[in-house]
């Protein structure tokens, strides 16, 4: 096999804080179904919102080597939070096409007709200076009712993505955004992509929903091209191999990703426990 062969046929590595990049992973999947796929939810360690700014850089040091160690040919770092603060240093560290993550800002602000947005993110994305930067970028045409999700990616962490919990922390957070105007919602960590359906039984169309787990698929594809790594496409083959690794300690911790995997875009994927060396 040729060495440009077998570049193609290694996997694309992709991590999150824990199972929120799992919609990451879903809308690759049905983008670029040949793509052999491992990710890894370092849910031992989920949320990165309330960690510090050299917790969140070393620990994502941690999980790319260990892709890469595992023959990821590329990395996409499927958090907000560990891609504003440090996807720079991965850039510096690693010889290999890394993709981040950032909140929908740009586009919310262009689509909103109220001129008011609101921003869910957690504590950390909120606090960094690559979302400041976007807000000011967009701060003379539209105004930004942010709010830290807390309690909701600890609730997703449990596998309960809805449920009266769920909507309470939805009402106290998302009701003073309609109330401020806003018609357009970002999703400002790839967890929430989760809580669509709860957002949707709640407050209907009211918001415009955005979130960028498809435009990341498509920034995969461009850069699997751009660096020659895409792998062999067979439009009769089955989808190609996936493992969903998770650092979460005991098994009870491990059912979340389970529940969560479940439907046809994981449709034969390994789910496995995982140890990637602590910071």
């Amino acid at each position: 096999m040729s060495d440009l062969m077998q570049r193609g046929a290694a996997p694309i590595g992709v991590f999150d804080s824990g199972l929120g990049g799992l919609s990451v992973v879903r809308a690759i999947r049905q983008r670029l179904p040949a793509e052999p796929l491992i990710y890894i939810a370092d849910s031992r360690y989920a949320p990165y919102g309330e960690k510090s700014d050299a917790f969140i850089r070393a620990r994502s040091e941690a999980l790319s080597r260990g892709l890469i160690e595992r023959g990821a040919k590329m990395l996409v770092v499927a958090c907000n939070t560990a891609t504003t603060h440090a996807i720079a240093h991965l850039r510096e560290q690693l010889d290999l096409p890394i993709i981040g993550v950032e909140p929908g800002i740009k586009p919310a602000a262009l689509g909103s007709r109220s001129n008011v947005v609101g921003v869910l993110a957690t504590a950390a994305t909120l606090r960094s200076d690559k979302l400041q930067g976007l807000l000011a970028a967009h701060a003379g045409t539209c105004r930004f009712v942010c709010q830290a999700g807390h309690g909701l990616v600890e609730r997703i962490e449990q596998g309960e993505a809805e449920g009266e919990a769920v909507d309470a922390l939805l009402a106290q957070y998302l009701q003073p955004m309609l109330d401020a105007g806003a018609d357009s919602l970002v999703l400002g960590s790839t967890h929430y992509a989760w809580l669509i359906p709860a957002i949707r039984r709640r407050f209907g169309d009211r918001f415009t929903l955005v979130e960028t787990a498809t435009a990341i698929a498509q920034r995969v594809a461009q850069q699997l091209d751009q660096h020659g790594l895409s792998a062999p496409s067979d439009a009769a083959a089955a989808p190609a191999a996936m493992t969903l690794c998770t650092t979460a300690p005991g098994e009870s911790q491990r059912l979340p990703l389970l529940r969560l995997a479940q439907g046809e875009d994981f449709a034969g994927a390994q789910v496995r426990a995982i140890d990637v060396e602590p910071v």
